[in-house]
């Protein structure tokens, strides 16, 4: 039997200090108690895109303004097929707040792989990393 597969629109969304948001699942939903990336369940005939603006408004209450394509990629689970599009979230309005009970939390990215991450949102975790790493590198010897 093929495994199911779901569609799933995430977004990066970071503060002034370079800060990225995760929000860690709630109990009676899968995987509850991991961290993920804030986003969700792209619905049917909906653009992932415009399936990020619907679950940043409903799940933290800020309204998409500007958004830059980071990703696009699949993550297999046992019984499921991941499809994630993922964006950096350059602009919006409003302050992320917790509109659905889930725990919300900053980090820098050199802290994420420790933070008990969903298995799918790994390869962003690595890629902010990975571009964290470059622009230090770019930056620190302009400063010398």
């Amino acid at each position: 039997m093929a495994p199911s597969q779901i569609h799933v629109a995430a977004g990066v969304i970071r503060d002034d200090s370079g800060n990225v948001l995760i929000a860690q699942r709630p109990a009676g939903k899968s995987m509850a108690g991991a961290w993920e990336f804030p986003g969700g369940k792209i619905n049917s005939g909906e653009q992932p895109l415009h399936g990020l603006a619907r679950e940043l408004r409903e799940e933290l209450g800020i309204h998409l303004k500007v958004a830059r394509h980071l990703v696009r990629y699949h993550h297999d689970y046992p019984r499921q097929r991941v499809h994630l599009y993922v964006w950096i979230v350059e602009a919006w309005d409003g302050v992320p707040a917790s509109l659905e009970g889930q725990a919300l939390k900053w980090l820098q990215p050199a802290r994420l792989m420790a933070e008990g991450l969903l298995p799918a949102d790994l390869i962003i975790a690595k890629l902010l990393q990975a571009r964290a790493a470059v622009n230090e590198a770019l930056v620190e010897p302009a400063l010398r």
